[in-house]
């Protein structure tokens, strides 16, 4: 299996460890993995600011540099999946950049839901994360991408994991890029809502899909010493081993 891996702006910028672990794994599995460092961003956060022509300009890029029609296109992150499945369709007008993308489009998948729906495993062999922990559904995985018992029934499968669903997983963290900035009180509320959820479970770790989901409220659990901590699920399948 070839696969091209996408890292978006948080896993390069702040998290490149969860990186190189999504391609620990993809490795282990038996994947032939291509990393292309030309690539940047998918354009997600100027299509949402409203600033559709300068996105264009990011996806047209995004295009060339994943230009692999045999290939799958693999990222730690829901929402830059659900940017190229769903407003790229919006964002590509030009009939010969949509014969381009529509392969891209058929073969870009989040980490999680590749494992399972291609790879088809529901387990990494040797993974060991000794922890309780609680899941947060990232409103990308969860809407955009219909993701919700992938990564779910991989950490079913880490040895020493206990998981622990909380109420409310499926509620937004108030992340939602440039709306924690411009409704910062709003998304510091949602933020609140979210940990103490998640720590009435008792729980030591907040797993998620997304780098921004968790950046977010690691953020509000450090401002307030919250007992609990944050970490993607590409490194919890990448521990132990």
């Amino acid at each position: 299996m070839v696969v091209d891996i996408f890292i978006p702006c948080f896993i390069d910028q702040v998290y490149p460890e969860t990186g190189f672990n999504m391609v620990k794994v993809l490795e282990k599995l038996g994947c032939e993995v291509h990393y292309n460092p030309n690539q940047t961003c998918c354009g997600q956060p100027a299509y949402n600011a409203g600033f559709v022509k300068e996105a264009q300009t990011v996806v047209h890029k995004f295009l060339a540099d994943f230009a692999h029609p045999d290939r799958y296109i693999v990222a730690p992150s829901a929402s830059c999946i659900g940017m190229i499945r769903n407003a790229y369709n919006d964002i590509i007008t030009d009939p010969a950049k949509r014969k381009t993308y529509y392969p891209i489009q058929k073969n870009a998948f989040e980490f999680t839901e590749f494992l399972t729906d291609v790879l088809e495993v529901d387990h990494i062999p040797g993974a060991r994360f000794e922890a309780v922990a609680t899941y947060h559904d990232a409103c990308s995985a969860l809407r955009e991408c219909g993701i919700r018992e992938a990564p779910r029934r991989l950490l079913s499968k880490v040895e020493g994991l206990t998981l622990v669903e909380m109420e409310g997983t499926e509620i937004c963290c108030g992340f939602g890029g440039t709306f924690s900035v411009k409704f910062q009180a709003i998304s510091a509320g949602m933020a609140e809502q979210k940990i103490d959820h998640a720590t009435h479970t008792q729980a030591q770790y907040l797993i998620s899909t997304d780098a921004s989901c968790l950046m977010h409220l690691d953020g509000y659990i450090q401002k307030h010493r919250k007992n609990i901590q944050t970490i993607h699920i590409a490194d919890v399948l990448a521990s132990g081993w």
